[in-house]
């Protein structure tokens, strides 16, 4: 995590040049690729990666929509568990963006999310072009005992992942400080959490100009 008296990353975030260049990448065109329900139909290896992880129905979706600014590229569901599997998306032809199945709850038979849950753990543990996971938390919940485990799998094949916090717009503010605080205090263990922690909205927009600036600069530097 940052150490005292550092500049958190999200201030990097936020540099106007760096929001410009998030802006520009995810203004780009972005087309659905592929659909994958089992390894062996996953993308050949091409541009990197980066693949929305998190609890069902925490809004993966929804995010990728608002980043983009599409209202139904990505397929999204008030019933958790609508992904049923890992959906791939070209952006700009330099980036690819990945809406896994969400893990936890969802309206499907027991065995079919185990199969969701072996594809996506290999996905992650294996996939040479995976540049970052981001992994999505509803802002109202925080950190739950089902993000343990894909946090230990990522910290395990040290694959970096990034922590961003959903559905800000449903958070009351005066509960956001503690939430904060606790999130970050609960991620300082794991090896391979991105330091930084932000709130986002689909709805209002909140964090997205971040989020896009922060995967931009790691296009970039790819």
């Amino acid at each position: 995590m940052t150490a005292v008296g550092e500049c958190p990353p999200e201030d990097a975030w936020r540099d106007p040049d760096a929001l410009e260049r998030g802006r520009l990448l995810f203004a780009g065109p972005c087309e659905f690729v592929a659909g994958v329900a089992e390894l062996g139909q996953l993308p050949e290896s091409g541009p990197p990666e980066i693949a929305f992880a998190g609890r069902s129905n925490v809004g993966k979706s929804s995010i990728i929509n608002a980043l983009l600014n599409r209202k139904a590229l990505a397929r999204t569901s008030s019933a958790p568990g609508r992904t049923r599997q890992i959906n791939f998306f070209a952006l700009n032809d330099r980036v690819m963006l990945v809406d896994l199945p969400g893990y936890g709850y969802a309206k499907a038979p027991r065995r079919e999310v185990r199969t969701w849950t072996r594809l996506v753990d290999s996905y992650l543990a294996g996939r040479p072009t995976l540049l970052r996971a981001i992994l999505l938390i509803d802002a109202r919940h925080g950190l739950k005992a089902t993000d343990g485990p894909v946090m230990q799998l990522l910290d395990s094949v040290a694959v970096s992942y990034q922590v961003v916090m959903t559905k800000s717009d449903k958070l009351e503010p005066s509960a956001r400080p503690g939430i904060r605080t606790t999130t970050l205090s609960r991620l300082s263990g794991h090896a391979a959490v991105h330091p930084g922690l932000l709130f986002t909205s689909a709805v209002g927009g909140e964090g997205l100009p971040e989020l896009r600036s922060a995967i931009a600069a790691l296009v970039d530097d790819a």
